[in-house]
């Protein structure tokens, strides 16, 4: 194995590729209902590649974690700061529940297996991946007055058992969360997910980015006039005032003519009749024989979100925003969606809309483009990424985390990690407030995501994997078997409270408050992956900021206690 060795001593980073290769690729075996993942995949092949010596710098696995949580926060920002009002008292609770219940699993062990105080609190580090113990249990044990070789001896055995527990650690909670807990709660993440986002969508229909309704609520329909009836353009348009098409193609004797509300349409014309389905249907017997791929009909027509910034629409409902607009300017334009902070509102005539609410349009061009620069600011569709807005967020989710504040002696930050996830809300909430600058395309925060996740996965198990396997062989398995209960219990335990206590209802939502109230990073990613979309993120986002304090709390409580 010396030459893989030498070869990813010259290229750490293909240690990291192949790991990501390995690891997808096993995470996509089945074994029966189980499936590991690509998180815990590359986990996995991470430790085997570091048998053979890889060395990669931290900040390579601080940048690509940062990506992560500020592209997490970022997708949730709106959603987040909409619901925290609403339900953080549960997820305060669950992240109390774990911290102690994870304080009284790690004490019983030590004085049942005797581990001494470095050995315990290293056993909490990596079994409930909270890095900063190792900080807080050291500056702990360096205040113990111990001769200087025996404060030194501890201190390493916190190492040590950072070492042998950290990556069964990570595991271990991705395993709870997304194959444990949903099988307990007898419903999928992915079903409950969308459960809970047609909830949030107040019933609205939310279509997927590859779905379409087979019936579409706005249609066009070619009709050939029969009889000698002759109706203008106007009347046959307004012929039912609930129930509006347009005429946007007229056909007379084989030539295109403008089509005027005045035009007065004669039998035999030909017409392209615009308009929601049952509408168009109502209006058919004004109109005569529908026809079908007539030359010279065809019509492109445009849907553009346009950002609403015009104050005299502002806390007005639907009805009496279209009772005050001329027909002349809604002439032809139809609103087919109205969001606010990325919630879809119901379309009804009472819905009041603010500044701020991205309004759906659809027509011919010339029509959209008209009534946008009435409405407010059209957001035009970019597949690039504001690099401007991204990097501002990302400095000041870095110098959130460098904050400090002390309790004692105790120095209590968010940390890089925090501090991104709230930079990323933050920036996600003022983002969807605004629209007309920062973009962040869908695809782009995806692959944040699972590239910062896996990739930082894959670092840590480079790191720690080659450590965590000697450590075993020299201390045989009784700190790693510790580290599992750890790792296990407290989230077992914390499951049961939230389910039949707290009364969690809903998987999705559950899983992403347990994955956030151990930190659990890589599990949080799983469960993002399962539920394919942002559902889990709110309870994720609560429970995360709680556990970093909490969870370094415990450093100097073990110290003290074992």
């Amino acid at each position: 194995m010396e030459w893989l060795h030498e070869l990813f001593k010259k290229s750490p980073e293909m240690a990291l590729f192949l790991s990501l290769a390995v690891g997808y690729a096993i995470g996509k075996i089945r074994f029966g209902k189980f499936q590991l993942g690509g998180v815990a995949g590359s986990l996995l092949a991470a430790v085997v590649v570091s048998q053979v010596g890889v060395q990669v710098d931290n900040g390579v696995k601080a940048v690509l974690f940062a990506l992560f949580i500020y592209a997490v926060g970022f997708e949730s920002g709106p959603q987040f700061f909409g619901a925290l009002g609403r339900r953080t008292i549960k997820e305060i609770v669950l992240a109390a529940v774990m911290a102690v219940t994870s304080l009284i699993t790690v004490v019983v062990m030590a004085r049942i297996f005797g581990l001494d105080k470095g050995l315990a609190a290293g056993v909490a580090a990596g079994g409930l991946t909270q890095s900063a113990i190792i900080g807080t249990a050291g500056d702990a044990i360096a205040k113990l007055g111990l001769a200087a070789e025996e404060t030194a001896r501890l201190q390493g055995n916190v190492a040590v058992g950072y070492a042998v527990t950290y990556v069964f650690g990570s595991f271990g909670a991705i395993l709870v969360c997304v194959n444990i807990l949903p099988r307990f709660m007898g419903r999928s993440i992915r079903d409950d997910a969308i459960a809970a986002e047609t909830s949030m969508q107040a019933g609205v229909k939310v279509l997927g980015p590859d779905q379409q309704d087979a019936a579409p609520a706005l249609v066009g329909r070619i009709y050939e006039l029969t009889g000698d009836a002759k109706r203008s353009i106007a009347e046959i348009e307004n012929a039912n005032p609930a129930t509006t098409i347009t005429i946007e193609r007229v056909k007379r004797a084989g030539r295109i003519i403008e089509p005027s509300p005045e035009l007065v349409l004669q039998g035999g014309d030909t017409v392209l009749a615009v308009g929601r389905r049952d509408a168009v249907v109502a209006s058919a017997p004004l109109l005569g024989r529908e026809v079908y791929a007539v030359e010279g009909m065809e019509l492109t027509m445009l849907k553009r979100d346009v950002v609403l910034t015009n104050k005299e629409f502002d806390k007005h409902t639907v009805a009496q925003i279209r009772e005050a607009t001329a027909g002349g300017v809604r002439h032809g334009i139809f609103v087919v969606q109205i969001s606010r902070m990325d919630k879809v509102l119901p379309m009804a005539p009472d819905t009041v809309v603010h500044v701020g609410d991205v309004v759906s349009i659809y027509g011919a061009e010339q029509d959209v483009k008209r009534v946008a620069a009435v409405i407010g600011d059209a957001i035009v569709p970019s597949a690039k990424t504001d690099y401007v807005y991204l990097g501002a967020g990302l400095v000041a989710g870095l110098l959130i985390g460098m904050l400090s504040v002390r309790l004692g002696d105790i120095p209590l930050t968010l940390g890089a990690g925090g501090g991104a996830l709230l930079a990323g809300l933050l920036f996600g909430w003022f983002r969807a407030r605004k629209h007309t600058f920062g973009a962040l395309p869908a695809g782009a925060v995806q692959l944040l995501k699972d590239l910062g996740l896996a990739g930082f996965v894959v670092v840590v198990g480079l790191q720690s994997g080659l450590q965590a396997v000697e450590t075993v062989r020299q201390l045989g398995l009784t700190i790693f078997g510790v580290g599992v209960v750890v790792t296990i219990v407290p989230m077992l335990l914390t499951m049961l409270f939230g389910r039949y206590v707290l009364n969690y209802q809903n998987t999705a939502v559950f899983a992403g408050a347990l994955s956030g109230s151990r930190s659990a990073n890589p599990a949080f990613g799983e469960v993002l992956d399962k539920a394919e979309n942002t559902v889990p993120t709110v309870s994720f986002a609560v429970t995360y900021a709680l556990a970093n304090v909490f969870l370094t709390l415990l450093g100097p409580l073990i110290v003290a206690l074992v």
